[in-house]
């Protein structure tokens, strides 16, 4: 998520001409637009991340349904 708000920062700050970023080459956005498209598409498969986060949001609603119904706290 921190790697999206940092392309969106620097894509805005590139566009709108702020200060030593009117400077920097486009080709910085699109290499952070690249390193972003390798960690979502490959590296975060290779690692489980996405697996992980899918567990345990499943895992978080199975507790809950089970606190309703058995009126827990």
């Amino acid at each position: 998520m921190y790697l999206i708000i940092a392309i969106v920062l620097l894509s805005a700050l590139k566009y709108f001409e702020v200060s030593f970023f009117a400077d920097l080459s486009w080709w910085w956005v699109v290499g952070l637009m690249a390193v972003a498209f390798i960690w979502f598409e490959f590296l975060e498969r290779l690692f489980g991340l996405d697996k992980r986060q899918a567990d345990e949001s499943l895992e978080k609603a199975r507790k809950e349904r089970v606190r309703k119904t058995f009126g827990g706290k």
